[in-house]
């Protein structure tokens, strides 16, 4: 900062106090973030202890929910009234811009029916992203990995920095679009030395997006009469990695019918058997699910008792049997906490391999096997909204 006119000083020790954060300084988001959850509170809102930006208010009228990212705001709740009146008074507090139906969203958009579903898809985001890597006229592919793509540290040499901005900007990407997770995870895994098979993955991946430019996340209404389902799927794939042999973990959670949560990851230790590397993925699942029970109860959301499917009948007995044996001394005694939810009225199912939805988030899979699996994730084109998915 810079002296004001008309204040000129000699004497280099004094400093300026800022009385309000200004625009452009590290604490400016705080500030911003402290100031607008004040008057949201003396609205009568409530901040929600699962997540920090959301904001929620309930009397015996209606509900409102706000979700709150830095200066963009999304408002919703069951009275347009009441959201009108919301507006206004915010309005009065800070200079707004209400830019009415939800449309665009940090870079997603939404797409409305006519039945009520909403589809979230990023097509413009992905066609500035082939763009930038110079392959919006690519020819486009069926799957975003081959199944037989085994990627390893060792090859040449690709360029750095490039690979580095199309795999971050990838990331984002997975927002909408669950069925490239496992893609993007594995191509994530060489960010520190990027080869040339790494580069040819990436690219792989950019053609099966330039061949499905319209895809989305499909919404639908669940009934608002009746307790809301909570779903799992979850599976491993034991000692994937050919260069330390750690397993892949991937899980998907359906809220009534549609997907709400998803991962594909590396497990970050080393698991003995198939049964271990199925538990721990089992186990991160049903700390996902714990999550959203919290956050359904916060929002007065009834569910009914989650369901977790798994395709290893060792890891469901696990589950199932409080009994610690050889094959499991050595594991944390932290995953052993999907007991008390067994305990407590969820269920861990055994589920034929065939019928494993989260079999996409693990592994490369044949075109026709990853093609059944991404409508089973709920993944449409924004051309058939009309028709359903």
């Amino acid at each position: 900062m810079v002296q004001p006119p008309g204040f000129e000083s000699s004497d280099m020790s004094l400093v300026c106090k800022l009385h309000k954060a200004l625009y452009g300084l590290k604490q400016a988001p705080k500030a911003w973030f402290e100031r607008l959850k004040s008057s949201l509170l003396s609205f009568g809102f409530k901040s929600s202890r699962c997540d920090p930006s959301l904001f929620i208010l309930h009397t015996q009228a209606h509900c409102i929910f706000i979700l709150v990212y830095v200066d963009d705001i999304i408002i919703t709740g069951n009275s347009k009234l009441a959201i009108k009146n919301l507006v206004h008074q915010l309005n009065s507090e800070f200079s707004l811009k209400d830019l009415g139906i939800l449309d665009y969203f940090l870079g997603i958009e939404v797409h409305h029916s006519p039945s009520g579903s909403l589809l979230l898809s990023q097509t413009k985001y992905i066609k500035d992203l082939l763009q930038k890597a110079n392959m919006i006229n690519a020819n486009s592919m069926p799957s975003p990995m081959a199944s037989s793509t085994k990627l390893s540290k060792f090859g040449s040499v690709s360029d750095p920095t490039f690979f580095r901005s199309i795999v971050g900007a990838l990331q984002y990407a997975t927002i909408t679009r669950p069925e490239i997770s496992y893609s993007v995870n594995i191509v994530c895994q060489f960010l520190s030395n990027p080869l040339e098979d790494h580069w040819k993955a990436v690219k792989r991946i950019l053609r099966y997006l330039q061949g499905t430019l319209h895809h989305g996340l499909m919404l639908t209404p669940a009934s608002s009469t009746e307790p809301i389902a909570i779903t799992g799927f979850c599976d491993t794939d034991w000692a994937s990695d050919p260069d330390d042999r750690r397993s892949t973990s991937g899980a998907c959670i359906f809220l009534g019918p549609n997907l709400v949560s998803w991962w594909a990851r590396k497990q970050t230790l080393l698991a003995r058997s198939s049964a271990e590397a199925e538990y721990r993925s089992l186990a991160q699942a049903f700390a996902e699910i714990i999550w959203i029970q919290s956050l359904l109860k916060e929002l007065q959301i009834k569910s009914k008792i989650p369901h977790i499917y798994c395709d290893n009948l060792s890891a469901v007995s696990l589950a199932h049997n409080p009994v610690l044996h050889s094959r499991t001394k050595h594991m944390e005694l932290d995953i052993f906490f999907e007991r008390k939810g067994y305990k407590e009225g969820s269920e861990c199912l055994a589920w034929p391999a065939q019928d494993q939805w989260a079999d996409v988030l693990t592994k490369p899979l044949s075109t026709a096997r990853f093609l059944y699996l991404r409508d089973k994730l709920r993944v449409c084109d924004t051309l058939d909204l009309k028709g359903g998915c």
